[in-house]
């Protein structure tokens, strides 16, 4: 039988209660893990708490704005944290470097928005028809009684406009635009999140993507188109695998395709999967059967070998998804 969630109320009294807070994102952060993080970070820090986002691996670049100092690679900076608190993530295998200090925290509370999430903490809220778990976070800092300023509402709206794609996918609700309207009201700058977001995109980025969209293949009588990001072009083009963030979307708004895939090299037998679906889709499925989950419309995975056997596997889930 499913755990029932705790409320925010409870929550927010755990956290209220702790000296010193270790917050866990997943292992390649996007803009709702680390939006979350932030104005949980901030909001904790504004209450005298000892806090620190804790991460394994590079910042993207589009979202370094969110750090100002609030977060750390340094696994002794808290000798032994009151509690861990892992966003937008379910399972110890989304941040596995720092698999054994999450579990050194007297306390773990999760809070997400994946479907395919069990509880597994101490404390959980998990709600998969939220759109971001940045609307859980709002939530969570209304019920605490914080004091939302402007730094903490940009951070919140990083992670909703960023999980909605701007607005635009299916999972985006009445909610998110009400909550959106109330960070208006807190001092949010959205133009300049939205330019730090979407419009500070390196040379090299753009020559990433042209290589990627020159070689998409499109499949299952028109229905899927996939792309490949390889070491070689990361090379050709000096661009960074964080950079690949956008290409599934591009691929995804072809007429015709309903599910979009972007295959990544990320390591000689590490493959990195990014799939999209455009209306009727189960992408969480595919993903099931490919190391990994997420939600209906957008998921990801892991598969552990070369990309020459990865990708005849992964066309293959795909076009049995699609009949």
């Amino acid at each position: 039988m499913k755990k029932a969630n705790n409320t925010f109320q409870e929550i927010g009294m755990k956290l209220a209660e702790a000296g010193s807070i270790l917050i866990f994102p997943h292992v390649n952060m996007d803009g709702d893990a680390l939006g979350s993080a932030a104005a949980v970070c901030r909001a904790l820090r504004k209450m005298g708490k000892t806090c620190w986002i804790l991460l394994e691996d590079e910042i993207p670049r589009n979202l370094r704005f969110l750090d100002s100092g609030l977060c750390t690679y340094d696994q002794n900076l808290v000798a032994v944290q009151d509690i861990s608190l892992c966003l937008d993530c379910g399972d110890i295998s989304r941040f596995l470097k720092r698999k054994e200090k999450f579990l050194e925290g007297r306390i773990s509370i999760c809070i997400d928005h994946h479907r395919t999430t069990e509880p597994f903490c101490d404390y959980n809220y998990v709600d998969p028809d939220a759109a971001a778990t940045g609307q859980l976070i709002y939530h969570l800092l209304e019920a605490m009684g914080s004091d939302i300023d402007s730094d903490m509402a940009d951070a919140l709206f990083t992670a909703i406009t960023t999980d909605t794609g701007n607005f635009q996918y299916s999972n985006t609700n009445r909610e998110c635009h009400e909550i959106a309207a109330v960070l208006y009201d807190l001092g949010v700058d959205v133009p300049g999140v939205s330019q730090q977001i979407y419009e500070s995109a390196r040379l090299e980025r753009i020559r990433l993507h042209a290589e990627a969209l020159a070689q998409l293949r499109i499949f299952a009588d028109g229905q899927a188109a996939m792309a490949v990001v390889t070491q070689e072009m990361l090379k050709k083009t000096g661009a960074g695998m964080d950079e690949t963030e956008g290409i599934v979307d591009k691929l995804r708004s072809i007429d015709g395709v309903e599910i979009a895939v972007l295959v990544k090299e990320d390591a000689e037998e590490r493959i990195k999967l990014s799939l999209r679906a455009k209306r009727y889709a189960d992408v969480a499925e595919i993903a099931g059967h490919l190391g990994g989950g997420g939600h209906v419309r957008a998921a990801g995975g892991t598969m552990y070998m070369s990309l020459e056997k990865a990708l005849p596997i992964v066309e293959r889930e795909v076009e049995k998804a699609l009949q």
